[in-house]
């Protein structure tokens, strides 16, 4: 690994580094936690390592850079929304090789930025399988935490959803599926048509389709979730 030449980053590498955890690998790479150089380090640690930090854009590209998932996701951490540009997106997207830096990045970082709303479209009509799973993701993260954005905005992403709906990559059908189903808890009118969408997906002829469909009907039409779905109607703010 060639290490950009900055002091800061080299305090913060070190740091790094004392989080691996090596004997836990094996574990991780059976949850298809996998990535060249992954050092085991968990996310708790990772987040108290980010919070020492602070925010520092220039630090998450170099942490980014390095390839190694550890340090991507601790990026995404201490990465700075109004900051990131859409080619810096694009370049770090492409970079993604685990499921699990691809959901912390759009879940921490990327769903913060309006740029957000942009990659959706791009990147689920990407060929590549965590490209394009970011794009789904997104759909999911700002179902979550966009309490602003109108139904309207969701509802139009409904298509986009049916789109990647016969994909059967493991790891994009699981992204589709859990947009489609956050975007049902939004509140009562989503789950409705999330529901309709969900009917509709489930008589593509595919196999990935169906169980998107059927694993989200299950859940929206569920009467727990159905409570809390009236209960809350949107999200709660997310943390600042």
């Amino acid at each position: 690994m060639k290490r950009p030449p900055s002091p800061a980053f080299d305090r913060v590498f070190k740091d790094l580094k004392d989080l691996a955890r090596p004997d836990q690998l094996d574990g991780m790479a059976r949850f298809g936690i996998a990535g060249k150089g992954r050092l085991g380090a968990s996310i708790p640690p990772l987040r108290s390592l980010a919070k020492s930090i602070g925010k520092d854009h220039a630090l998450a590209d170099q942490l980014w850079m390095t390839g190694i998932p550890d340090a991507m996701i601790l990026a995404a951490f201490v990465g700075e929304p109004e900051k990131l540009t859409s080619r810096q997106m694009d370049r770090w997207v492409k970079m993604i090789d685990s499921w699990d830096v691809c959901d912390q990045v759009c879940s921490k970082l990327f769903d913060r930025t309006s740029l957000a709303w942009v990659k959706i479209r791009r990147w689920s009509l990407r060929k590549e399988e965590f490209v394009k799973r970011a794009g789904y993701v997104l759909i999911a993260s700002l179902a979550l935490h966009d309490r602003s954005a109108p139904d309207s905005t969701f509802r139009a992403l409904l298509p986009v959803i049916r789109n990647g709906a016969t994909d059967e990559r493991n790891f994009v059908r699981k992204a589709v599926n859990w947009a489609l189903r956050h975007i049902g808890k939004r509140n009562p009118s989503l789950r409705k048509a999330a529901i309709k969408e969900a009917e509709a997906i489930r008589r593509l002829p595919s196999p990935a389709a169906r169980w998107i469909a059927s694993d989200a009907l299950r859940e929206l039409t569920n009467p727990k979730t159905i409570a809390r779905v009236r209960a809350r109607g949107l999200p709660r703010p997310r943390a600042k």
